[in-house]
């Protein structure tokens, strides 16, 4: 498939439209941005590596019976997938208390949860994507009770799955982001990406971390912590 006109771009990938409209081609950029896209940088090689283990772990969601919007991986950057209209709910799983879930409670990082939380905000930079329950997001029309059901369980899904990927590979999945779109057809699929951009990775043994927040605490090592996921899923 070739690129045609360019449809958006946002904080960290391009998306370009296809000869064929149920499909786009998403370009992964090397740009970082944090705080409400207060705080901007480059990560070299963030592109590459986002793109390349997203589009992994998609498939193996997909063989674990999550669909996705993954379709084929053309180059390095470049991705095709299925055209949808995004969510507008950032759905957050944690396992672990970090970040902001740490902040607003006023409690320490690293508590381990007897079972995994869920949240969602809404999805509008407007607004810095305020956090939202159900019954919100019905009122909002920004999904069905139907869909959000539908989504919370995918989710949970995913966490099942890759929580248990990545321990293999010594290291602990903290918290993540997932968005969902739905396609032509009304299916709501996995969107977006899953990579060290919207996952928070610590080393097993040593605690380290191994994602964005590296980026965002000015903790130095931002490269090496990716390049470190980057050989823990496919060993180079």
């Amino acid at each position: 498939m070739e690129k045609k006109e360019m449809l958006y771009e946002g904080k960290a990938k391009k998306v370009f439209a296809t000869e064929d409209e149920n499909y786009v081609i998403v370009s992964y950029k090397d740009d970082a941005t944090a705080n409400d896209g207060e705080k901007k940088g480059t990560i070299a090689g963030k592109g590459v590596i986002n793109n390349r283990m997203s589009n992994y772990l998609m498939q193996l969601l997909e063989k674990n019976g999550v669909p996705s919007h993954f379709v084929e991986e053309i180059n390095d950057t470049d991705t095709v997938v299925k055209k949808v209209s995004i969510v507008p709910l950032e759905v957050i799983i944690r396992n672990i208390s970090a970040g902001h879930f740490a902040s607003r409670y006023g409690v320490e990082e690293g508590i381990v949860f007897d079972e995994p939380t869920i949240e969602f905000s809404y999805k509008n930079d407007d607004l810095h994507d305020p956090l939202l329950n159900a019954y919100h997001a019905i009122a909002l029309k920004l999904a069905t009770r139907e869909e959000i059901e539908l989504i919370k369980s995918m989710a949970f899904k995913v966490n099942d799955v890759l929580k248990a990927y990545f321990k293999e590979l010594g290291v602990t999945l903290v918290d993540f982001k997932l968005e969902f779109g739905k396609t032509a057809d009304g299916s709501i699929v996995l969107a977006d990406e899953i990579s060290p951009d919207t996952c928070r990775f610590w080393d097993s043994e040593t605690g380290e971390k191994l994602d964005k927040d590296r980026f965002r605490r000015d903790m130095g090592g931002v490269e090496d912590a990716y390049k470190e996921m980057m050989k823990r899923v496919f060993g180079e």
